[in-house]
């Protein structure tokens, strides 16, 4: 008999919503046009519906008034503001495409950026923390022949809404008519580990779908609100939060431009969230700051703890101790809308703390052998490949990437390594390039990070493969110790015999109070390797241990 093969295609009674986003929002408003869309406690902004159709609408126009014509890309560099979420959809009413601009940049990365993409419109802040966004621009602008309008929010987003009042009803309502859900409407770049950036094509159907699907697996209904401490220029900000909002009519809640843990804690009392998102190394800062026990969290029910993998022990604190019963973990990429497997609300407790739960409504999953198209059996692990409406049109005027991503059928290859089992659940194993092989044995670091997730002791562990001379990797641990707890290698090592088997137990290992991030929040395991291969240099004789 033949083991069944990974396989799983999401069929769904609910179909998908054939409609532009503007389409879409203008539909939710007319259902709910006084219930609360938008809370900005930062900015001290609340709207309706009513009031945010009326302000998209201004915006819109503005567009117009600039010349802004289908397909142009206009860029938004800016933090977490309500002029954000008027931009995504104001954008989208005119059928503009708009390119997010994270906010982490420098001038090298911001001239890439909007140089590849064409941008003729750019909405920035005039600073972000300590970056000068307007100098940063002004340096950069005279190599950017397409580019020919600037808005600096803080000084002009008023102008750019009074330009508005010059273009007629009819002209607008003209151009929304002229879109199709088909169009491309949002550029994003991928933060690759070598290289500039690629940059994701997605269209009104991608994301517009994938919002309201992920909503949808959390129960979201006009009735909640969502706390939205993740930033607006990826995915899981712009797509899972307001347009998983907006489809649904909950209320986009956001603490302030970036996260900050006691922000969100207060956000969530005071605002009386039912749903919060996060990254893990949002929801483990949370959970262990001094005042988190001075927090009314009782209205929370559900949410989404996405963006990297989410430890076991993590996902069981969110649940215990934060209220948060229906949770769910969410896993995908950004060339996919982003989301391709979500757990449900009411999955068994060990599929949904275990797992990165099942195959989305109308989208097909695969394992395949890495660096092959064989499906492999269920239960081994092989690079997970996406396929359906998700998938992006492609990279943004680089059709040899795109090409190496998307094969002939139409999958979408993502460089993670899964598992799935009998029911169809995945669990994510580990990248491709992160897997370590060490004398012949492929060793995944998710495995290795979750057994070290158990230690009392132990915060957050992540894994990473450093070069061998004799077995061509070693297993290396970074942790972050819990406030007070008394770790050394000693003890962890320890902690490890008998319990894995031991070409898994780390080599090598380093206690730090904080990892290399990206502003999403990811941990940069290729900085990891790079810090652990230069400091190992100096510092290998003494940690060294026999094999």
């Amino acid at each position: 008999m033949t083991a069944s093969r990974s396989y799983a295609h999401g069929v769904s009674d609910t179909p998908l919503l054939g409609e532009t986003i503007g389409d879409n929002l203008r539909r939710t408003v007319e259902r709910f046009p006084d219930r609360e869309a938008l809370v900005v406690r930062s900015q001290g902004f609340r709207a309706t519906y009513l009031q945010l159709w009326n302000k998209t609408t201004e915006a819109a126009r503005g567009l117009l008034a600039l010349g802004v014509a289908k397909g142009d890309r206009v860029g938004v560099w800016s933090p977490n503001r309500f002029e954000w979420v008027v931009l995504q959809f104001a954008t989208a009413r005119v059928g503009a495409i708009l390119v997010n601009i994270n906010p982490a940049y420098k001038t090298a990365e911001l001239e890439y950026a909007l140089r590849q993409s064409g941008i003729s419109v750019m909405c920035l802040a005039k600073a972000f923390r300590a970056a000068d966004y307007v100098a940063m621009l002004e340096e950069v602008r005279p190599r950017l022949p397409a580019l020919r309008d600037v808005i600096v929010i803080d000084d002009d987003f008023d102008k750019l809404l009074g330009a508005g009042a010059f273009v007629s009803d009819d002209r607008l309502a003209e151009r929304e008519a002229s879109l199709e859900f088909d169009d491309p409407i949002n550029i994003q770049y991928t933060s690759g580990t070598t290289g500039f950036p690629k940059g994701a094509t997605l269209t009104h159907h991608n994301i517009l779908n994938n919002g309201y699907f992920v909503a949808r697996g959390c129960a979201h209904t006009e009735q909640d609100r969502v706390c939205i401490p993740v930033p607006f220029y990826h995915c899981f900000g712009m797509v899972m939060g307001n347009l998983g909002c907006t489809s649904h009519g909950a209320a986009m809640v956001i603490p302030g431009e970036a996260f900050d843990p006691v922000a969100v804690l207060e956000t969530v009392a005071a605002e009386r969230c039912t749903s919060l998102y996060g990254v893990p190394t949002m929801f483990i800062a949370e959970l262990d700051h001094p005042r988190f026990g001075e927090f009314d969290l009782s209205s929370l029910r559900t949410g989404i703890m996405a963006g990297s993998p989410c430890p076991v022990e993590v996902m069981k604190r969110v649940q215990t101790q934060m209220g948060m019963r229906e949770v769910t973990i969410a896993y995908g990429m950004t060339e996919t809308s982003p989301v391709s497997t979500q757990t449900a609300v009411d999955d068994p407790l060990d599929k949904r703390v275990g797992t990165v739960g099942r195959v989305h409504p109308h989208v097909e999953v695969k394992l395949v052998e890495p660096g092959g198209e064989a499906i492999v059996p269920v239960g081994r692990a092989g690079e997970l490949c996406t396929r359906g409406y998700s998938v992006m049109l492609g990279y943004w005027e680089n059709p040899e990437a795109t090409a190496t991503a998307i094969d002939r059928a139409g999958w979408m290859h993502t460089g993670d390594l899964a598992t799935m089992d009998e029911q169809g659940y995945v669990n994510i194993v580990g990248r491709i390039k992160d897997m370590i092989i060490r004398g012949g044995e492929n060793i995944y670091p998710r495995e290795i990070e979750e057994f070290l997730h158990t230690h009392p002791g132990v915060l957050e562990a992540q894994v990473v493969g450093v070069p061998s001379e004799k077995y061509g990797e070693e297993v290396m641990a970074w942790i972050r110790p819990r406030v007070g707890a008394s770790l050394d290698v000693a003890s962890l090592e320890a902690f490890c015999k008998g319990k894995i088997a031991t070409y898994k137990v780390p080599r090598y290992w380093k206690l730090a109070s904080e990892f290399p991030m990206t502003v999403t929040g990811k941990v940069q395991k290729f900085r990891m390797r790079e810090l652990a291969i230069a400091e190992l240099g100096l510092q290998a004789a003494a940690s060294a241990k026999t094999a």
